[in-house]
């Protein structure tokens, strides 16, 4: 049996979906009220904050993929995180489960230098410390050997469904809703995106590769990096219409942050805006090369056709 932790965002649902295709039917669905992806999965409903609950949620499973998320919160982030990841390890140990874990990139250095899976941790922020608490801990277990994990890490995202992300909110949530798009503080610097199902995919592939096990993946991208202006450009050409859009400087979201919690917590994401963001995801390429990435044109084409059928 393969667990996913955490399946009510768009990467566990992609997760599930990509896991029933072309690996498993015997599914267990965790997270605080669990719902069936696939008409063959089992669920269970479970607070993984309480150590019984996780040690419970993965009994008979193989393989767990740590997909959890919370809500951009930062107290929130330093009570719950943690403690869950804990928790996961433990129920790992206990149950003999490989531990499939999706990170992310908060603890990385905000500048324009190539990120690889060697590139140091240098956390801007709250958020970004958390998580680099958490990978840590993965990492301290792994090179232990008392954890059989891997690490599966990705960008920022796109896509369709559920999909959260800045993009989404400031680029295709406007354009649904015929607002004026926002790009925060410019847009002439190269962008780092991955589509939410292919980083699902990728995730399915590595959880499903034994000797893939023991590392840290950066997860496959489109590697014709846009900027924002470029982005935009594409996306009016696919939508037929010029998409306008407005730049927001620093000091206006920081004046904005003083009044909507969203943009406080947003606030250490910021610096990433004023440099090129370079994830290299060369490593993932040479191991699986037959992997098709759908490109940004592609990406866009399906999340307009997913607005215009709604």
């Amino acid at each position: 049996m393969q667990t996913i932790l955490g399946a009510s965002g768009q990467i566990g649902e992609e997760l599930a979906r990509e896991l029933k295709r072309n690996f498993t039917s015997d599914i267990r669905i965790v997270s605080r009220k669990a719902e069936k992806i696939n008409d063959t999965d089992t669920v269970f409903s479970a607070d993984l904050s309480i150590a019984e609950n996780a040690i419970e949620a993965l009994k008979g499973s193989e393989i767990a993929y740590f997909t959890l998320g919370l809500p951009m919160n930062s107290d929130l982030w330093e009570k719950q995180f943690p403690l869950i990841t804990k928790n996961i390890i433990d129920a790992c140990k206990i149950n003999k489960t490989k531990l499939v874990f999706f990170d992310n990139t908060y603890m990385y250095p905000q500048d324009s230098r190539l990120l690889t899976e060697e590139t140091i941790f240098a956390p801007v922020g709250k958020k970004g410390k958390i998580r680099k608490e958490m990978t840590e801990m993965i990492l301290r277990e792994m090179k232990s050997g008392q954890l059989e994990a891997v690490i599966c890490r990705a960008p920022e995202f796109y896509g369709p469904g559920k999909t959260q992300s800045i993009t989404n909110t400031l680029i295709f949530n406007n354009i649904k809703e015929d607002k004026k798009l926002k790009v925060l503080l410019r847009d002439d610097k190269l962008r780092s995106l991955i589509w939410t199902p292919d980083a699902s995919r990728a995730t399915a592939l590595i959880g499903n590769t034994p000797d893939a096990f023991g590392q840290t993946w950066h997860l496959p991208i489109d590697d014709n990096r846009l900027n924002y202006r470029q982005f935009i450009t594409l996306a009016s050409k696919i939508y037929g219409k010029e998409l306008k859009y407005s730049i927001i400087p620093k000091f206006v979201f920081k004046i904005g942050a003083l009044f909507d919690k969203r943009l406080k917590e947003l606030q250490e994401l910021l610096p990433r805006y004023k440099y090129d963001n370079l994830f290299d995801d060369s490593k993932f390429k040479k191991r699986f090369p037959d992997f098709k990435v759908v490109t940004y044109k592609q990406g866009i084409e399906q999340i307009k056709k997913e607005q215009l059928s709604v």
